[in-house]
């Protein structure tokens, strides 16, 4: 009906006046997916068991302040080296799996073939048995080779444990990573790459513009898992003198005898650090889009 009262003639229609800034476009009307319409951000429940771990850690401290406070106050030095160890470590291997992951699907037969050697023989060996090597091992054939050549800095090599103990996080984790991104730009579609050469881009332009953005938004949960199993894994290199979370607190426990009270807080401040870090990355996936995300 007209504002006047009158009927539209045949295949006239009513306009719609456009939203105003801040409204939201109804579901069906004016965009093509639901999934696609702006809504407000809703809090995660998930960020109550982190607080509710939180809690008990305060409730733990202030209950009983000998051990609990003597615990933390002895350990935090340790949980700031595995934040920086995941962290300094996760950049690294994002590059390395990047790498690894392009290697995969190059069409020159060395690159693919250096890749999958990389990837095969690197999954293939216990992260722990990688660390010990890289600590215990490494600088022995790096003395060795400074003899053999003569080169004084690299005889008199001596062993740094956090530097070493990146590197062989970085070695293993590549490699997975470097399969997580392989399959992440196999998902998306050949035509994909047919379509931006056919628009004048050459291999490396089409693969940074087009095919990488959209292979990110699919591999961004799988790499989010990456990170939190890292965190964790972290714990392996106090085997190698990183004095991390874990090795500090199995040096309060030598000492005090208490091992009940150690391992109970220690675990506590894992779930705590893996629980920030999930919810983080829950929030990353629906700031980009990614389906199905929590």
């Amino acid at each position: 009906m007209t504002p006047t009262g009158r009927p539209f003639g045949p295949g006239r229609k009513e306009k719609q006046s456009a939203p105003a800034d801040g409204d939201f476009f109804p579901i069906g009307e004016g965009v093509g997916d639901p999934h696609d319409v702006p809504v407000g951000y809703k809090l995660d429940p998930w960020w109550w068991l982190l607080v509710a771990v939180a809690g008990l850690i305060i409730f733990l401290i202030i209950w009983r302040p000998d051990p609990y406070w003597d615990i933390l106050v002895f350990v935090k030095d340790g949980l700031l080296v595995t934040i920086i160890l995941t962290v300094c470590s996760f950049v690294l291997i994002l590059v390395v799996g990047l790498l690894g992951g392009l290697g995969r699907i190059a069409k020159n037969r060395l690159v693919y073939m250096a890749a999958s050697l990389y990837v095969e023989i690197v999954r293939g060996i216990p992260l722990l048995v990688q660390l010990i090597w890289w600590y215990f091992a490494a600088p022995v054939v790096i003395q060795a080779i400074g003899g053999a050549l003569n080169i004084a800095p690299l005889a008199e090599y001596r062993a740094n444990a956090i530097f070493l103990a990146i590197i062989g996080l970085v070695i293993c984790y590549g490699a997975y990573m470097a399969e997580i991104f392989r399959a992440g730009i196999q998902s998306i579609h050949k035509g994909q790459m047919e379509a931006a050469r056919s628009l004048g881009m050459n291999y490396f332009q089409a693969m940074r513009y087009v095919i990488l953005p959209q292979a990110f938004k699919v591999v961004l949960p799988p790499v989010g898992n990456e990170f939190i199993m890292l965190l964790k894994d972290t714990s392996l290199v106090s085997v190698v003198a990183v004095a991390d979370l874990t090795r500090r607190g199995r040096e309060f426990m030598a000492v005090h005898f208490n091992p009940i009270e150690v391992w109970t807080l220690v675990a506590l401040l894992y779930l705590v650090l893996t629980l920030l870090a999930a919810r983080l990355i829950a929030r990353l996936e629906r700031d980009r889009g990614v389906r199905g995300a929590s």
